[in-house]
């Protein structure tokens, strides 16, 4: 949100699609953020300059809430292909096409971010990083929320309209062993 957004709405028109992706497993990689976007070399190094220049990020890896941040080389293209940041272990067809789903899914949950953020007390002033850390806290746990109460219908009910509501085989196939 005060990282990830300005860099998005300056390049809105040099970025095709973009995405957030949330990692939290319990492993040795841990708790990930990725911010994914599909432009042109000249477009992504314009970001990523915007990024590494951001200063609340910077303040955010001085005080260890941010351990790494990594960028590609826009020097050359290493996944050419829409589908290439998708699952491989998902059909073709999904896989080119989960950029499109999820960049919508992706919009949704920034702006509520934004959204629950925008209507707290003081968020037009310049927040210590212990008041960023209590916002993102706050506006976490107004969007759990908001899935909680309202995933099933707002966004489960009228995912499963668009697929004509057909059952779901709720089993992981990568999990089946014989």
């Amino acid at each position: 949100h005060k990282i990830g957004a300005p860099a998005l709405a300056q390049n809105r028109n040099g970025i095709d699609l973009w995405r957030v992706h949330r990692r939290a497993v319990r492993d040795n990689a841990g708790h990930q953020f990725s911010f994914i976007f599909y432009a042109s070399a000249e477009t992504a190094y314009q970001i990523f300059n915007m990024l590494r220049a951001n200063e609340i990020l910077s303040e955010m890896k001085a005080a260890g809430m941010i351990i790494e941040d990594q960028y590609d080389n826009t020097d050359r293209i290493s996944r050419p292909h829409l589908e290439d940041t998708s699952d491989p272990g998902w059909p073709p067809a999904i896989q080119k096409n989960w950029p499109y789903f999820i960049m919508g899914a992706s919009r949704m949950w920034l702006n509520l971010v934004s959204d629950t953020i925008a209507t707290m007390p003081d968020s037009g002033s310049t927040p210590s990083l212990q008041e960023i850390e209590e916002q993102y806290k706050s506006a976490n746990a107004v969007v759990s929320e908001l899935w909680q109460e309202e995933g099933q219908h707002a966004f489960l009910h009228h995912l499963s309209a668009l697929f004509g509501y057909r059952a779901i085989i709720f089993y992981d196939k990568r999990m089946l062993k014989f």
